[in-house]
């Protein structure tokens, strides 16, 4: 539910976003489509006056002239009073001498705009009629912002389909990468079950025997529990923090080399943490192979609890090869591994069960190069009604 609830609104920002360039851009532009709208209006009526003063031979006929010559956008018609057409300007010479043509733009300029008189005898009250329609720049501006609309709809499609199809390849990798990891769970116990089995075939049975294997085939059933409680929310109780880390450690003991020396440290045996069990565990398990590998088998890997009044807290340290500091957030990120072979997910699942379903923190709170590195987990400690 929270991959669709993301996917929504990401898909919403890029709406949101594209319907913002879009406004600003129609807003702009119709700013300047009304400015050049003026500028055109002023400019043909100049040239009308200019016109109506060569008409009447009136001023510098040079200068009027000029004028009149340099309208080279507007189209325009010129009429007498009885509507008959006298003169055309920046229209297509291809039709300019066609009349039913030069009717029909007639008509399309009296829609457009009102026409402006000019008058060429005062005395009998005469006049003629220029007719104008908006140049081709003007009329290019209006149309652009749809365009442009276009455009931005176009690219914000494709953006989605891109963010889209990288979600889902992400999260193919991340389900594959969690089949991967399933598998490497499983790993642990499965090796185990085969050397406590040729321990049977060449001494016999015996009683530890038995208990170990049945220490494996509960840890297959914690495993397939872990994995059920991924996407679901997990039922926190309080718990004996030591008591877990105890389990924990007691169960890896076993079975990783015998020459890392584990070490824990607590100030106070009851310090008590809301977690679960099964799911936190999981994320020791991770922190602490991680640690084991980073020491390739061989140092010590120290786990100290201690507490402060709303939270338990864990330190694991190590002697390994250590971290560098750019790689602190990197870390806890799908896929990233230092490893030839994993999926790079054991850190970024043991975030997701630590932030998301228990509410806590985990962080790299130290790390050296050639010295170790030590993780910080915080967990919240129950409340009063909560500790039984």
């Amino acid at each position: 539910m929270k991959a669709y609830q993301q996917k929504k609104y990401w898909k919403f920002f890029i709406l949101a976003f594209a319907m913002m360039i879009g406004g600003v851009s129609l807003l702009y532009t119709r700013n300047l489509v009304k400015n050049l709208s003026i500028q055109e209006d002023k400019k043909i009526k100049l040239w009308a006056d200019a016109t109506r003063q060569l008409i009447n031979s009136e001023g510098d006929i040079n200068f009027l002239l000029n004028i009149i010559e340099d309208n080279e956008t507007i189209p325009t018609i010129l009429v007498d009073d009885n509507g008959a057409i006298i003169t055309t300007r920046n229209l297509d010479p291809e039709f300019s001498k066609d009349s039913s043509f030069l009717q029909n733009k007639l008509a399309d300029m009296k829609n457009l705009h009102e026409p402006i008189q000019i008058c060429y005898d005062e005395e009998n009250k005469k006049y003629n009629y220029l007719y104008y329609e908006n140049s081709e720049l003007l009329n290019e501006l209006k149309t652009y912002p749809f365009i442009q609309l276009g455009l931005i709809a176009f690219f914000a499609m494709m953006s989605y389909l891109a963010i889209s199809s990288s979600r889902k390849a992400e999260q193919n990798q991340v389900w594959v990468g969690m089949s991967k990891e399933t598998a490497h769970q499983l790993g642990t116990p499965i090796s185990s079950l085969r050397e406590w089995l040729s321990l049977i075939k060449e001494n016999g049975l015996n009683e530890e025997v038995i208990t170990e294997i049945d220490n494996d085939i509960k840890r297959l059933e914690l495993i397939t529990e872990r994995f059920s409680k991924i996407g679901s929310a997990p039922e926190l109780k309080s718990e004996n923090m030591k008591q877990v880390i105890d389990d924990c450690v007691g169960y890896l003991k076993n079975r990783v080399s015998s020459k890392v020396n584990f070490e824990i440290l607590s100030s106070n045996t009851q310090i008590h943490a809301m977690m679960n069990v099964p799911l936190f565990e999981w994320v020791l398990e991770n922190i602490c192979k991680n640690a084991i590998d980073a020491m390739n088998g061989t140092g010590n890997l120290r786990i100290q609890l201690s507490e402060d009044p709303t939270h338990a807290l864990i330190e694991i340290s190590d002697t390994g090869k250590g971290i560098p500091r750019n790689k602190f957030k990197t870390i806890f990120k799908p896929g990233y591994t230092t490893k030839k072979r994993g999926w790079g997910l054991g850190l970024s699942l043991s975030k997701r069960i630590v932030k998301e379903y228990h509410k806590g923190d985990i962080f790299v709170k130290h790390s050296e190069m050639g010295k170790g590195s030590t993780f910080k987990i915080s967990l919240k400690k129950p409340h009063k009604w909560e500790e039984y």
